[in-house]
């Protein structure tokens, strides 16, 4: 029995949230890894432009709620996401032709791209700070759990209860449906296919009678969508405040990086292993080992191999790890 209850404890404190954790980072870092293949620098901006997008869902979600209209068990945020990025969309559309689209037609080095990035990235993060203030903003709603730890308890008869958020269950049938989209278009349709071709061999595809401006166009209209949901999916589930989607952008990169930056498959199975990395490393195991381990073994503290405030040090150190070994990543990227 105790076996029993150190495995719910297992999947109610790591296994659940990290898968959550896991899926919300995996759609951050395909934007990441698309605006890498396809427009060929690091887009150090992303962040926050989830933070943009999700400031926008949160936004939209307050009038819903005002006027009354909601998915009643489900968060009224999945009916705001797609006007969200619309608005998102367009300020990246406009935003690559005032800012970006200057310094391609210079053909610039990469690095030069990346600090313009980080140049809009200050930009947007104060732009979301004045329109909706630094404070946290909650803005679920609906049912808090699909499955509640009391009820879980009452059925199996276990003194350990496992409890399944809504926001958990949500993210991750939305990240399902996002990745499987995206690969779909990405192999199927034929804007995709010259998406796809323009990564490869920019050259060879422009002779193909490829159009580059609408590549970079859909381009960004992609990534401003990934942005909007994860931001969105994120804020759901933890909470929003601008500042901490400028701190994801380490663990999306490193998510990114770890998979092999430029590869879509490396982006996900990279977001798992940090996430999990993150949650196993800072997550307090003397639940667990209490029923495990005979009474006199039990350890009296926490058994956190590091606090929850240095978790931002796992993604780095699995970043620079990943680039002294395995600079490619686990799928040979760029």
């Amino acid at each position: 029995m105790d076996i029993l209850n150190a495995l719910v404890a297992f999947l109610n404190f790591v296994f659940i949230p990290g898968l959550a954790y896991g899926a919300q980072l995996a759609i951050g870092a395909l934007g990441v890894t698309l605006v890498f293949s396809i427009l060929r620098f690091s887009n150090f901006a992303h962040g926050d432009t989830m933070a943009f997008g999700t400031m926008w869902a949160i936004l939209i979600t307050w009038w819903f709620q005002s006027i009354g209209i909601s998915l009643g068990p489900l968060p009224t945020a999945l009916l705001a996401i797609p006007f969200a990025i619309v608005i998102t969309a367009g300020m990246l559309l406009g935003t690559d032709k005032l800012v970006y689209s200057f310094y391609r037609k210079q053909k610039v080095a990469p690095i030069i791209m990346v600090i313009v990035s980080a140049g809009v990235m200050f930009i947007m993060n104060g732009l979301v700070r004045l329109i909706i203030g630094v404070e946290e903003q909650s803005f679920a709603d609906g049912s808090r759990f699909v499955l509640a730890a009391a009820d879980f308890k009452a059925w199996s008869g276990l003194k350990e209860g496992l409890a399944i958020k809504t926001t958990t269950a949500v993210t991750l049938v939305t990240a399902i449906v996002t990745v499987a989209l995206l690969f779909w278009f990405l192999q199927k349709t034929r804007t995709g296919k010259s998406m796809r071709a323009f990564s490869d061999n920019e050259d060879l595809a422009l002779l193909s009678g490829i159009n580059p401006d609408r590549v970079v166009q859909v381009t960004w209209i992609i990534t401003a969508a990934l942005a909007v949901i994860a931001g969105t999916l994120y804020g759901l589930d933890k909470s929003f405040r601008p500042f901490t989607y400028f701190q994801l952008l380490l663990p999306i990169f490193a998510a990114a990086i770890v998979g092999g930056l430029g590869s879509p498959i490396g982006a996900i199975a990279g977001a798992f292993v940090v996430a999990f990395s993150e949650v196993v490393v800072t997550y307090a195991w003397k639940k667990v080992l209490g029923y495990l381990l005979p009474v006199d073994w039990a350890p009296d503290g926490l058994t956190q191999l590091l606090s929850t405030d240095y978790k931002v040090a796992v993604s780095f150190s699995i970043l620079i790890i990943v680039l002294l070994f395995m600079p490619t990543g686990l799928f040979k990227g760029k």
